[in-house]
């Protein structure tokens, strides 16, 4: 008997303690898809069925019926592709390691912009091919001249949300 234990986990079979654990872990992630705006959850990856359960968690306001629709998120969160879902909300989640360099990226190529020469813009709209080069162009101008001037950083602002707004198109984030 012991043997035949044994046997069934050097094979690599996964232990009732693993498999829930597992279930637990999809339960969690199906609560933090309970919190996403539409717009986020539409670009997502899901089956219909996982959709129409995220749309209908807000209805259940009692604690054990929350509870009960979280575990059935759960239970169709086992058909969908996990890692797509996580790399997703890894991009967006602000407390995440990946968020935060693409966002320190983002932040160097306007600097680079801003003070640097044609070849940067060169460089950033072949990377990012649909850039407007007119707009950059227009917007660089104004953040130089803001900056010789010691003036609030406006149009510096305003080339760092339009980089990721192209950062998010080309990810197909938007």
């Amino acid at each position: 008997m012991v043997d035949s234990y044994n046997d069934a986990f050097d094979e690599g079979e996964k232990s009732k303690t693993q498999i829930k654990r597992e279930l637990h872990a999809l339960v969690d992630l199906g609560e933090r898809l309970t919190t996403l705006k539409p717009d986020t959850l539409a670009r997502l990856p899901l089956t219909d069925a996982l959709r129409r359960a995220l749309a209908d968690a807000s209805k259940h306001t009692a604690h054990i019926a929350r509870k009960r629709h979280l575990s059935f998120i759960g239970k169709l969160m086992r058909d969908q592709d996990i890692e797509a879902i996580i790399a997703l909300l890894d991009q967006l989640d602000a407390s995440t390691r990946q968020y935060n360099e693409r966002f320190h990226n983002l932040e160097r190529w306007r600097d680079r912009l801003i003070g640097g020469t044609d070849e940067d813009l060169e460089r950033f709209v072949n990377e990012y091919a649909e850039a407007d080069r007119q707009q950059l162009r227009s917007l660089i101008r104004q953040a130089q001249h803001e900056l010789a001037r010691n003036k609030p950083p406006t149009a510096s602002r305003k080339i760092f949300k339009y980089i990721r707004e192209l950062d998010e198109t080309q990810r197909g984030l938007r």
